[in-house]
Parts: C-alpha cells; structure tokens; sequence
C-alpha cells in the first residue's frame, strides 16, 4: 500500500500503530531481560517479536521508518517493576494504550488491517495466558489480608474515635491491634495452607501479612498527622475506600475480573462495619461512663 493511496488521517493512524507496536517490541524485550524466570523471559520476548512483526506490516503500509517511544517503554518497564509485569501488559493489551482514534476510517481505507489486528491481537492474547507471575499466584491471600484489614481495623479505629477522642491513643490503640492481627492472621494462614498440603504455606502467610500490615499502617496513619479525630476518622474513611479501589483495579486487571460490582461490594461492608463499630463507640461511651 503506497502513501498516495490513503488518505493523511488514515496515514497518520497508521503512523501511529506503527510506532506503538515499536514502543511494545521495546518494553516486552526489557522486561525479557529483567523477569529471572526463564518461561515467562520466553513468552515476553515472544510476544516482543510478535510486537516487531506488527510494526513492519504497517511500515509496508506507510512506506516510512519510524522511532519508538523510548520515554514511553522506559515509564512502563519501572511500572512493571512496581505492579508486576502481568499488570502492566494486560492493561497495555485491553486497549488503553493503542492508537485506535479513526480506526473505523483505517479499516474503510485498508480493509486488511482489521484481519490483521484480530490475528495478532488472538496471538499475544495467548502468549499472555501462558504468563505464569508469582505475585499472581498469591491473589487470594493478598485478598485475605487486605480484606480481613479493611473490615477489622476499620471498625476498631472507628469504635475507638469516639470512645477515646484521641488521635495518639486510637494510633496507638489501633498500632497494637494491628500488629497482633496480623502475627494472628499470617499463622492462621500458614497453618490453614500447611494442613492443605501446600507447600509454599511459607509464601501464602508472608502475602497475607504484608498486604495486612500495610494495610493497617496506611489506615493508623490519618490518626498521626491530625489533631482533630474527626478529621483524622474521615481521612481513615477516605483511606479505606481509595485502597479497595486501587486493588480492586488491580486485581480487575491483572487476573480479568470486574471491577464494579467487587469495589462495591467491599466498600459497603468495610464502612458498613465502621459505622456500627463507631454507634458502638458512643454507646459504650455514654452508658459506660468512661472518660479518658
């Protein structure tokens, strides 16, 4: 397909997919070479060369060279780093960072490229499934810590700032529950995977007691900045729901889940939880009599 032969939109996106797909090819062969295991390394610099393959159809297209993304893959690879690489590539290959504007007219002016597109996007869509992340294989007890954090500091913390109208106290308070669940929660896991059979049971109850104790940290942290514990209790409440959100996202994206109806649901129960825990606070308060 000559240049003269398309229109300058439709030059343009595929100037774009062009350059995008080089940008991929970048990003895939880096994380090739950082992933240790060597099955995943395999796939990714697979699915790099899949990403190169793709970039010189469309250079057969537009008759012209292109440079990939270098800012680009460089922001991603440190992204991988931090979220994990199947994250990051299953995001990539939902869509979001393709250059899709004026596809309908691409595919009006070059009716093979919708064939092409379908082909090779079902062909790195199973490289990807083959992707077999560590991190990924531990969801579940992430989940248990996480979750079992949310809904039980939530509701203390929230019970202990009316009780105690003190943000060093609740801090402190909520410090000590916090670390004892989750030395209770860690074991209870290792124990529950130990008579299970699985041996990685080690591994189980280390993700479980991470993402617990950061999870407490993150929720005690409102109570040591601020003065006020109002203040310090809607900040923890704002807390609460930003950390379901951004692993709820996570976990939609890495492991293909929805991401509504989950987010919902565990942000009703968490402050759920802290509104009875805080009516008990006053109760306890008022009819116990107890001033500190």
């Amino acid at each position: 397909m000559q240049q003269k032969q398309v229109s300058r939109k439709t030059m343009l996106v595929l100037l774009a997919l062009q350059r995008g797909e080089l940008t991929e090819h970048l990003i895939y062969q880096n994380l090739a070479k950082r992933v240790k295991d060597e099955h995943n390394s395999e796939i990714l610099r697979r699915i790099g060369e899949e990403e190169l393959r793709h970039a010189k159809i469309w250079e057969k297209m537009t008759g012209k060279q292109v440079k990939p993304n270098k800012i680009k893959a460089w922001f991603y690879s440190i992204l991988a780093m931090l979220l994990g690489y199947t994250f990051v590539l299953k995001k990539m290959e939902r869509g979001e960072d393709k250059a899709s504007k004026g596809y309908s007219a691409l595919i009006a002016e070059v009716p093979q490229a919708k064939q092409i597109a379908e082909d090779e996007d079902r062909h790195e869509q199973e490289l990807l499934d083959m992707l077999d992340e560590e991190r990924l294989q531990y969801i579940g007890s992430m989940v248990l810590g996480l979750s079992d954090a949310l809904v039980e500091l939530s509701g203390t913390l929230a019970g202990l700032t009316f009780a105690l109208q003190n943000t060093s106290l609740i801090a402190l308070s909520g410090l000590i529950t916090g670390i004892s669940a989750t030395l209770s929660m860690a074991s209870s896991e290792y124990l529950s995977a130990k008579n299970s059979g699985d041996k990685n049971a080690a591994k189980s109850s280390m993700y479980t007691g991470i993402a617990y104790l950061f999870t407490v940290a993150f929720m005690v942290l409102p109570y040591l900045l601020l003065e006020s514990y109002v203040h310090a209790l809607v900040l923890m409440l704002v807390v609460v729901v930003v950390i379901i959100m951004l692993f709820t996202y996570y976990t939609s994206i890495a492991k293909d889940l929805p991401f509504g109806k989950r987010f919902l649901e565990m942000t009703l129960i968490s402050l759920g939880v802290a509104a009875v825990s805080f009516v008990i606070g006053i109760l306890v308060k008022r009819f116990l009599g107890i001033e500190i």
